[in-house]
């Protein structure tokens, strides 16, 4: 169990088709451990680096605003925030295609 806050999750569509989060991470802030139901694609609305860990070990992804990424379903992680400022990102959880 962490000692570390939540991140915050708010969504924004949720229909058949895609589910749209907005995620944002306090200094310190995680998901906690989630494995993803779909693929999806993150648009990052802030710059920042955060700390992945994974069953795999840690590895670090970078945030550069409005440089997309997208991966595929299975991704097994706990993202955390482990820098000073808040960080953001959309998350689009693609259902069907």
């Amino acid at each position: 169990m962490s000692n570390r806050p939540a991140a915050t999750a708010t969504v924004q569509v949720d229909n058949d088709a895609v589910r749209v989060t907005e995620w944002r991470f306090a200094p310190g802030a995680e998901t906690g451990w989630h494995r993803h139901g779909h693929d999806y694609v993150v648009v990052p609305i802030s710059d920042g680096t955060l700390l992945l860990e994974t069953p795999e070990g840690n590895i670090t992804a970078e945030l550069k605003l409005g440089r997309s990424y997208s991966r595929s379903v299975g991704v097994e992680h706990n993202v955390i925030n482990d820098g000073p400022q808040e960080l953001a990102f959309i998350e689009v959880e693609v259902k069907r295609a």
